[in-house]
């Protein structure tokens, strides 16, 4: 293109061809780098969907060369077909259901007056924040056979209840072989180790309140429950939430304790969702019931994912 005036415009510069070896050898490079990973995701996350969600409509034992296809036979076993397995399936529901209730309610009951009083607390508080972090640094198979130890007939707890004059309350047979106090106990555990990460995080979000507004309400006259109750709560409802979803997934797809601890005794009291899935997955001989396993572990995600997603709706709503 000519200008008017006759001097010919000045296009862009043709980029070097060395620089441009340059890039596509960092570009190849970084592919490298990513291409293990990306290749394990294939394999290990993509492939495994894919194959339990087939899985899902079939009938297998692990070991025979041929599935049986049985299309939404698993499901309806699951639900109300099998007059075996569907019962099991709704008293294990009922049990993850009660555990997904009070686990949330009773880490967030004491995690945010924890975290409330070490905001307030001046001295110590590095160390105050170690202690009641070590649950978390410390539960595993270790710490469940500890508490295993500790709720025998002859361990700590009844041996403390009966030398404080309290021996009405002990159980004979011991906190986990009782069937009114089996799940209790177990959700109280679950609770004691869930605690550390809900007060960090509280605690976190109490040292991002701006102090301005804690003095303004002071000024005010508000005291301290007032304090919490109108403007540290509501600012922590993030927060809270996600504490909430945490204690969801342990409860639905953590089932470790429960198999440690009780293996869902007594007489199933403590049996739930994510350890049904475990047994007939792997403790059923050569019975073929991988597949309803498979039907099983899809139909905890869906509910964990519907979950996930009313609590989403329910926080966008609050905010």
């Amino acid at each position: 293109m000519i200008r008017p005036w006759g001097r010919p415009e000045a296009g862009p510069s043709p980029r070097p061809p060395r620089r441009r070896r340059s890039a596509r050898r960092q570009w190849l490079t970084g592919y490298a780098f990513i291409a293990p990973a990306v290749l394990l995701f294939l394999v290990m996350g993509l492939y495994t969907v894919g194959y339990s969600v087939t899985l899902s409509f079939a009938k297998w034992n692990g070991f025979t060369p041929d599935w049986e296809w049985v299309g939404l036979d698993n499901y309806r076993d699951l639900l109300y077909a099998d007059p075996s397995l569907a019962p099991e399936l709704r008293a294990a529901a009922l049990h993850t259901a009660i555990a997904m209730i009070a686990v949330p309610l009773g880490t967030v009951a004491v995690a945010l007056p924890l975290a409330v009083l070490l905001n307030r607390i001046q001295r110590l508080r590095g160390l105050l924040r170690s202690i009641y972090f070590l649950p978390y640094v410390t539960t595993g198979i270790a710490v469940y056979y500890a508490w295993r130890y500790v709720l025998e007939p002859d361990g700590a707890v009844n041996l403390l209840l009966r030398s404080t004059g309290l021996g009405s309350l002990a159980r004979p047979q011991g906190w986990l072989a009782d069937p009114d106090t089996a799940l209790g106990t177990l959700i109280v555990i679950i609770i004691w180790g869930s605690v550390p990460v809900a007060m960090l995080l509280y605690l976190a979000g109490l040292q991002a309140i701006d102090p301005h507004l804690i003095e303004a309400a002071q000024l005010d006259g508000a005291g301290g429950v007032r304090v919490v109750r109108h403007i540290t709560w509501p600012l922590l409802v993030p927060i809270t939430a996600a504490i909430t979803l945490l204690g969801i997934r342990d409860t639905m797809q953590g089932f470790q304790i429960f198999l440690l601890m009780t293996n869902g005794g007594p007489g199933g009291h403590t049996d739930v969702l994510g350890l049904q899935a475990y047994q007939l997955a792997f403790f059923q001989g050569l019975s073929p019931t991988l597949g309803v396993a498979s039907a099983l572990g899809w139909m905890i995600f869906l509910a964990a994912l519907l979950l996930t997603v009313v609590n989403a709706r329910l926080l966008r709503s609050s905010q």
